[in-house]
């Protein structure tokens, strides 16, 4: 791979988040009033218990931490400053806690479930796009192309709604929600990761269900074009084996675009479906969001979204420089 562009996609993904973490710190300032934070800080107050002197300390750090009481430049600096330290603020629902430790703590329970949910789905519903498309392949292959296209139509909420019904509700198989046990204490035994897998088994396949389709539909409709190309037309001329032309010749081209959707898809894993994890109370991103949103907790959701922008750019990078691999007609150098 050529040098000179490496250093370009550094330097392009480094404007990205210096963007992206402007636009996070400029939007604040534009909500009415001289000091949102303060304002959100003393509207918790009034519905609370009245402790003012607790709530005047909250917003006494708030500002020695941040300069809200200084020029916006000078906000602006020692945000970006902060922000190259990985340092994202205090929450104002959660206070003190520290916005990254509360994203740290969510993010491995979303990467986990969501993320296998999402490369289960991809690898299933690409296969069976691949099969319905594929001239030789079995007659029965053909109908699961109506369930498929039902499975895309419904929201990953709707459909964990209706799994929570029938399996933890009626069946009782599998629990409400949560990512474990109330009772249980997290660590590495056998017994935990038993319950957690217990507790995954319902959001995971609302995810999967619904993903087959997607990846499903997408991929026969590359594929059908795959099958009309010279190379394959060539490779049924030279004898070759049907399953060898399926895999090396037509699935294996007709999986590129696929290969740059699922990319930004997890990229946006780490931002969670939200719906999903708060339909089953899983502890992930999306309910950290979603609970974020509710109490107007400005840093937590700044926070959450930086980290959803660093996902995305992050993948998209990874996806830049394993490119020429997946395919090898493209190279990023000049002749």
């Amino acid at each position: 791979m050529n040098k000179s562009y490496l250093v370009t996609r550094l330097v392009t993904f480094v404007i990205i988040l210096w963007l992206a973490s402007s636009v996070i710190f400029i939007l604040p300032h534009l909500a009415p009033g001289r000091n949102p934070v303060r304002e959100r800080i003393v509207q918790q107050a009034s519905l609370g218990s009245g402790r003012v002197e607790g709530i005047e300390k909250m917003v006494a750090a708030f500002e020695r931490d941040y300069g809200l009481d200084k020029p916006v430049w000078k906000q602006y600096f020692t945000y970006m400053g902060k922000l190259v330290r990985l340092d994202l603020g205090l929450s104002l629902a959660l206070y003190p806690a520290k916005v990254i430790d509360l994203i740290m703590q969510a993010l491995p329970w979303t990467i986990g479930l969501l993320g296998i949910s999402t490369l289960l789905a991809f690898g299933f519903g690409s296969l069976a796009g691949a099969l319905l498309a594929w001239p030789k392949s079995p007659g029965f292959i053909q109908w699961l192309f109506p369930p498929l296209m039902v499975m895309s139509a419904i929201p990953y909420f709707l459909l964990g709604i209706f799994l929570m019904t029938v399996f933890a509700f009626m069946l009782k198989w599998f629990p409400i929600g949560g990512g474990s046990s109330l009772t249980s204490v997290p660590d590495w035994s056998f017994t935990y990761i038993k319950q957690i897998l217990h507790h995954a088994v319902l959001p995971g396949l609302a995810v999967v269900l619904s993903g087959i389709g997607f990846w499903a539909l997408s991929m026969r409709g590359m594929m059908i074009t795959v099958t009309g190309e010279d190379y394959v037309n060539f490779a049924e001329m030279r004898g070759l084996g049907s399953r060898r032309i399926f895999f090396q010749y037509a699935m294996r081209n007709a999986i590129l675009p696929q290969v740059t959707a699922l990319a930004l898809a997890l990229g946006f894993v780490v931002s969670g479906l939200v719906l999903v994890e708060w339909v089953f109370r899983y502890p992930g991103i999306g309910s950290l969001l979603f609970k974020a949103i509710a109490a107007f907790d400005y840093f937590l959701i700044y926070g959450v979204v930086f980290v959803l922008i660093l996902g995305i750019a992050l993948t998209t990078l990874f996806l830049d420089l394993i490119y020429p691999l997946l395919d090898p007609r493209i190279k990023y150098e000049r002749e």
